[in-house]
C-alpha cells in the first residue's frame, strides 16, 4: 500500500489499554509516518495489526522489527501492494482475513502528493493523487465492507486532512482528493447501516458498522520537516494552538473511532488541527 508522509517526531504513546482486544486492524500506508504510530496505538489497545505498502520493502522489514520489539505479544502481518488497482486492494483484505481470521477495522490512511500549481499539473499528477488517495479509499473499503456485512459488525476509519476542507496553493489534486473522503464517508456510512439492516443485522445492542474520517492539519512528519522554516513559522501563527501536532495524536483519535465503545459514532469528520479551522 502506498505509504502516508513518514515521520518525523513523536508525542506521548498511547496508555496501554484493552480496548481492542481479539479485533484485527488493517492500515494502509501503516509502516511509515501516521501509519506507524496508528499502527502502535492500536496495537497498544490489544489489536492485532495488518500493515500494508506500496515499495520500500526495507523500511517496512525495519518497521515490523521495531513494532515487534515494542509489541512482543502483539500479532503483525506485511501485505504489499498498490490501493489504486482494485485487485491490489481484494487480494490485500483478503490476504489479512485469510492470515487473521477475520478484519475488524480498517484505515484508509495510504496518500500521497505530486504539487504543482494547477496552471502547471500534468494530467498523470492529477489521475495519480485521485487514484491512490481517493479511489483507493473507495477500492479498500468496497471489499471490506462485504466482509463486516456479512459478519454484522465492523469499523472503517479514513484519513483526510486540513487541506481536502480549506484547499492549499499547489494542491488542487491532493486537496480534491481528500475533499472527496468526506463524502464517501458518509454515504459508506449510510450504505452499511442500510445493509445491516437489510441483512436483519442491525440491533439495538448491536456493535454495527461505523464509517468516519479523521482529518489531520500540521502534523509535524518528514514532509512538514521539508517546508522552509519562515514558512513554518507563519504556519504556526495560524495554529491557535500554536505548534504542530503529533503522529500519535491523530492515532490515538483512530484508535477512540475503532472501539466498540464508539458505535453510536457514524458519519463524522473528526478534525485534528490545533483549532486552524475554526
Amino acid at each position: 500500500m502506498s505509504a502516508a508522509e513518514p515521520m518525523e517526531t513523536d508525542g506521548a504513546a498511547a496508555e496501554p489499554g484493552n480496548k481492542l482486544d481479539g479485533r484485527v486492524a488493517f492500515v494502509t500506508g501503516g509502516t511509515r509516518g501516521i501509519g506507524a504510530s496508528i499502527c502502535r496505538s492500536l496495537a497498544s489497545q490489544g489489536a492485532e495489526l495488518a500493515a500494508g505498502f506500496a515499495g520500500r520493502q526495507e523500511t517496512a522489514e525495519a518497521f515490523a522489527a521495531d513494532f515487534r520489539s515494542e509489541f512482543p505479544a502483539a500479532q503483525l502481518s506485511l501485505h504489499q501492494g498498490n490501493v489504486s488497482v482494485a485487485e491490489d486492494c481484494r487480494r490485500t483484505v483478503q490476504e489479512v482475513i485469510d492470515q487473521h481470521g477475520k478484519l475488524d477495522i480498517l484505515v484508509n490512511n495510504a496518500g500521497i502528493t505530486k504539487d504543482r500549481t494547477v496552471l502547471k499539473m500534468a494530467d498523470e499528477d492529477w489521475r495519480h493523487v485521485i487514484d491512490v488517495n481517493l479511489t483507493g479509499t473507495f477500492f479498500m473499503a468496497q471489499t471490506a465492507l462485504r466482509h463486516m456485512v456479512e459478519r454484522g459488525s465492523g469499523r472503517i476509519i479514513n484519513v483526510a486532512s486540513i487541506v481536502g476542507e480549506i484547499g492549499n496553493i499547489g494542491q488542487a489534486n491532493y486537496a480534491a482528493s481528500k475533499s472527496g473522503l468526506f463524502g464517501l464517508t458518509k454515504t459508506l456510512a449510510r450504505e452499511a447501516a442500510f445493509h445491516l439492516a437489510r441483512a436483519d443485522k442491525l440491533t439495538d445492542d448491536g456493535l454495527g458498522i461505523t464509517v468516519n474520517t479523521v482529518s489531520p492539519g500540521a502534523i509535524a512528519t518528514e514532509m512538514v520537516g521539508e517546508i522552509p522554516e519562515k514558512v513554518l513559522a507563519d504556519l504556526k501563527t495560524r495554529i491557535p494552538l500554536g505548534r504542530l501536532g503529533q503522529p500519535d495524536e491523530v492515532a490515538r483519535v483512530v484508535h477512540f473511532l475503532a472501539a466498540d465503545a464508539s458505535a453510536y459514532i457514524t458519519g463524522q469528520v473528526w478534525g485534528i488541527n490545533g483549532g486552524l479551522d475554526m
